[in-house]
């Protein structure tokens, strides 16, 4: 009688841990890919005429196209730091460039890595300390295909979280076949002053998104010849705007924070499929553990908000991906310090509040004037204001990238540049409250006391804490 109750024990046992191996063995693999100063718009798959993307393209046609993915920042620092935390830039200290999260904040890596996952990490990191993102260095160098070969291929049995943050298209513009791209038959967005200098840097920008693409390629037949495919949910995101003058970058404009993102996840996502569900890259990290089973809402991020709550900012758009949600926000929001960044002049803290139609932004320091390096020093913008001279138009626009009016309003439906400014229109008057009303809740929540914490940003930046920053690019010097 206690051999037999003994021998079923020992079944039971061993039925479970065969049913636990079994799980473990349906848990996907991630491969997060994310582009470097890349607008949204500048993808074949997205629109751009003329930018040759064919591997990037082949990922959407496989993937659901999330439509209206955006970043809480258009900073590389920031928006990374909320990708893998899942917390918003000022709730974790990592709001300005160049920057760390507080001590004793967990990201993604941590959290999977502690359920059995490998973890790493290619090319570009951005991130501090390396105590709250403890992942595996994969190689120096996004052009190293081989490494990330081995470091997917190394224990079949073991799930894996891979990312793969390209440098490119980050400027300069330096690599990359120049050859496919002719500055004279290129079609010039209309949100850029069109002049022979827009033009040859245009070409030396799309031929790095081309440069990316073969990465992205690489990447994409590595999962495929390894046998992985089927069990690989791979994400593709493009990061903040590029660094032309309303190309996107450190603005909080939709050409700064909305992202281009495709997820690819075979039999389970289908293919080709889109959604328009409001979703920020907070929302990844929660996403990515629910996929893998694990219960998001036990997870203590290290972090409190304002609140003392220590889940995450982001939800789960697991249920968008599959078909059985159609929304995840009603608003999205978005933050910007320019305190940090190399060659700011003075502090020009933006804020905003997105909706489906709308958005709203706050310009905490009106009377100063916004000028850092990169977007309004250059010959790029110097072309510009040269042009300007006889071209009042041009002229406005170019004045309106160095000072801005307290408050912007804008309907994205009629006016999808950002060039209207609505907030002084009566007729939307209930709008720009109830954005402002969210933004106003969301910063409270988050701890952002405006321009006090603009003013704190480089207490939240490794070299000036006394700590070894080991947020840089390792090909190109970050921005």
């Amino acid at each position: 009688m206690f051999r037999t109750a003994v021998t079923r024990l020992i079944l039971l046992i061993l039925a479970t841990t065969a049913l636990a191996t079994a799980a473990d063995a349906r848990r996907p693999n991630f491969l997060l890919i994310i582009g470097d100063d890349l607008n949204w718009r500048d993808l074949g798959c997205t629109g751009s005429p003329d930018v040759k993307s064919p591997h990037i393209d082949r990922l959407a046609s496989e993937s659901m196209s999330l439509r209206a993915m955006f970043t809480p920042a258009p900073t590389c620092s920031p928006l990374r730091h909320a990708l893998y935390t899942g917390l918003f830039p000022v709730r974790s200290g990592a709001y300005p460039n160049h920057t760390m999260v507080d001590a004793g904040t967990r990201s993604i890596f941590g959290h999977l890595k502690e359920r059995g996952y490998r973890v790493g990490l290619q090319a570009k990191s951005h991130v501090s300390p390396p105590s709250s993102f403890p992942y595996e260095v994969i190689s120096g160098s996004s052009d190293d295909a081989a490494a990330f070969r081995r470091f997917i291929a190394r224990d079949p049995a073991q799930p894996w979280l891979a990312v793969f943050a390209s440098n490119d298209p980050h400027s300069p513009w330096d690599r990359g076949p120049r050859n496919l791209y002719d500055p004279a038959k290129l079609t010039v967005p209309t949100y850029l002053h069109d002049n022979a200098v827009t033009r040859r840097n245009l070409a030396a920008y799309f031929a790095e998104i081309t440069e990316l693409d073969r990465q992205v390629g690489a990447c994409l037949a590595a999962v495929d010849e390894t046998g992985q495919r089927a069990e690989t949910i791979v994400m593709f995101l493009s990061e903040q705007g590029s660094s032309f003058p309303y190309g996107g970058k450190w603005s909080l404009y939709d050409n700064g924070i909305r992202a281009a993102a495709f997820v690819r996840w075979p039999g389970r996502v289908p293919a080709g499929s889109a959604s328009d569900a409001l979703i920020q890259y907070v929302d990844v990290a929660p996403t990515l553990l629910e996929a893998a089973g694990i219960d998001r809402g036990a997870i203590d991020t290290g972090c409190p908000d304002a609140d003392g709550r220590r889940g995450f900012d982001g939800r789960s758009f697991l249920g968008v991906l599959l078909g059985r949600e159609r929304q995840l926000r009603d608003v999205v929001f978005a933050q910007h310090t320019t305190v940090g960044i190399i060659g700011y002049k003075e502090p020009y803290p933006i804020r905003a509040a997105r909706d489906a139609r709308h958005k709203y932004i706050r310009n905490l320091a009106p009377e100063n004037t916004y000028l850092i390096s990169g977007i309004h020093r250059g010959e790029i913008i110097e072309s510009w204001q040269a042009d300007a001279r006889d071209n009042p138009l041009l002229a406005a626009r170019v004045a309106w990238l160095f000072r801005r009016p307290a408050e912007e309003l804008y309907d994205l439906e009629a006016d999808p540049f950002e060039t209207r400014n609505l907030a002084g229109d009566p007729g939307l008057a209930a709008v720009k409250t109830k954005l402002s009303n969210a933004l106003d809740g969301w910063m409270r929540q988050q701890g952002d006391k405006g321009m006090e914490t603009e003013l704190a940003a480089p207490s939240r930046q490794p070299r000036n804490a006394g700590g070894a920053e080991d947020a840089k690019s390792t090909r190109k010097k970050a921005r």
